[in-house]
C-alpha cells in the first residue's frame, strides 16, 4: 500500500532498463513465436555498478571514527600496529607476528610508521579494518597483544594464537 511507503535517500547499486523494441525494430531482430510468426524482440539490461558497491557499503557501515569494513570485502582481515619500531624487542615482535598472520592465510595492513600510537588508531579506525592488533611494550611484558574488533570497539590482552583462533572464526 502506498500509506506505508517511506521516502528516503538512497544509492543505486543496480539497474534493470526495459527498452522495448527501441533497439530492435532498427536493427530488424526478430524471433519465431510458438505460432511461426516472426515477432520483433523486446529487449531489456539489467546490471550492477560495481563501482558504486564501496560507496554503498561504507555509508551503512561507518561511525564517526570511520569506515567498518564487513569481514566478507574488506581489504584486509587485519590492521597490525607496531606502538614503537624503534623498539628492537617490539619491531621484533611485530615483525614475527604478522609473519605468523600470514602464514595462517590472513591478510595484514601493517603500520610500523613512526607515528604518535594516538594516530595509528585513528588511522586503522578510519581505514576500518575488521581486527587490529597492537604490539606494544606493555602487552609483550605479558607475551600478549591487544585485540581490538572495530565493529564494536572492544578490547583484549591476550597471546596471538588466542588472537588468531578468533580471527580466524
Amino acid at each position: 500500500p502506498k500509506e506505508k511507503l517511506k521516502k528516503a535517500k538512497g544509492i543505486e547499486v543496480g539497474h534493470i532498463f526495459y527498452f522495448g523494441k527501441k533497439y530492435s525494430e532498427p536493427m530488424k531482430l526478430s524471433v519465431s513465436n510458438e505460432k511461426g510468426n516472426s515477432v520483433t524482440l523486446e529487449m531489456g539490461s539489467y546490471g550492477i555498478g560495481v563501482s558504486r558497491l564501496p560507496a554503498a557499503i561504507i555509508e551503512v557501515n561507518h561511525d564517526d571514527a570511520g569506515i567498518i569494513w564487513p569481514d566478507s570485502v574488506s581489504p584486509f582481515q587485519v590492521g597490525l600496529i607496531n606502538l614503537d619500531p624503534s623498539d628492537k624487542k617490539t619491531n621484533e615482535a611485530s615483525d614475527s607476528f604478522y609473519t605468523k598472520l600470514r602464514e595462517n592465510n590472513i591478510d595484514v595492513l601493517y603500520d610500523n610508521s613512526e607515528e604518535r600510537p594516538g594516530v595509528k588508531f585513528a588511522n586503522m579506525d578510519l581505514i576500518g579494518l575488521p581486527w587490529q592488533i597492537t604490539v606494544g611494550k606493555k602487552t609483550l611484558s605479558n607475551n600478549n597483544i591487544d585485540l581490538k574488533r572495530r565493529f564494536d570497539g572492544k578490547r583484549q590482552e591476550m597471546s596471538l594464537d588466542s588472537a588468531l583462533d578468533l580471527i580466524s572464526k
